[in-house]
């Protein structure tokens, strides 16, 4: 099963929009799910302005962009989603939320129709434990910004079927992604690896080693495209510290992934990055 089947990604969000924009450009019909009219005029829009700004570049022309556009079909009832091959959720990272939603999905598709999770750290075997078939259930983890980061982990829960996992990796890179299959371990392997570019940064920061600006400069100097405080007011910085959270649990409070305080307190205040207007830096419009 590759190709350009039917697909469909629930949550029209950052991630969500960026994987449904990714998937339609790369020649699949998409039915993109939320919950309500308001939240899917949002992702288009998004979507939109991405698509936008890359004709204005004179990367795309405006019929290539209408014909993506074209390709989303924004639905708010899972009954819709009864002819896509792949369904990919992007939802927000709560495993109660993500449970009941794939409860729900496995209802209303196909029995052979492949499951996937976005997440970045909760467990797929978790995500997969209440489900009728979980060996059909699998983690597809990308980067943000979804189309234009090429890596994607395709993550083996406890009981997902290895064929499934190994038709997911074909079919994402027959579409152009590089895929890399992963074990079901806290934070897979980016993840868990990025948490001491993060968490290190902020000690650093409070150590009064070097300032935020500081740490972004010398980190791009060395070859990163962005530094570690700039990439979560990308991503936001309140998935960032969800993941350093996470993983901090499943690996039993192990002192090596413990999250910094200042970043759960950005969180609390609401300075969650570009989405907010403020973060670690503030953005003007």
């Amino acid at each position: 099963m590759v190709g350009k089947q039917p697909c469909a990604v629930l949550g029209a969000g950052t991630m969500g929009g960026g994987i449904a924009q990714f998937l339609a450009a790369a020649g699949c019909e998409v039915f993109l799910y939320d919950l309500g009219e308001e939240l899917l005029s949002r992702g288009m829009e998004s979507i939109r302005a991405r698509l936008g700004r890359r004709v204005e570049k004179g990367k795309l022309t405006p019929e290539a962009q209408e014909e993506i556009l074209a390709r989303i079909r924004p639905v708010t009832d899972l009954r819709d989603l009864a002819s896509a091959c792949w369904v990919i959720e992007a939802v927000v990272e709560r495993l109660d939320v993500k449970k009941e939603l794939f409860a729900k999905v496995e209802e209303r598709v196909d029995a052979e129709a492949v499951l996937a999770t976005n997440t970045s750290s909760l467990s797929v075997t978790s995500v997969a434990a209440n489900l009728r078939r979980p060996e059909r259930l699998l983690g597809l983890h990308f980067f943000n910004p979804a189309p234009v980061m090429p890596l994607v982990e395709v993550v083996l829960g406890a009981r997902t079927d290895l064929q499934v996992a190994e038709t997911a990796a074909e079919w994402i890179c027959s579409l152009g992604k590089d895929p890399v299959l992963v074990k079901d371990t806290p934070g897979f392997l980016v993840n868990r690896v990025a948490r001491h570019f993060h968490s290190e940064a902020y000690r650093i920061v409070g150590e009064g080693l070097a300032d935020k600006e500081q740490v972004d400069r010398i980190l791009r100097g060395a070859g990163y495209k962005m530094g570690p405080f700039e990439l979560q007011d990308l991503i936001g910085v309140d998935i960032n510290y969800a993941a350093s959270v996470s993983v901090y649990e499943g690996f039993f409070h192990d002192p090596r992934f413990r999250p910094h305080p200042d970043q759960r307190l950005l969180v609390e205040s609401g300075d969650l990055g570009r989405k907010t207007g403020r973060g670690h830096y503030a953005y003007d419009g």
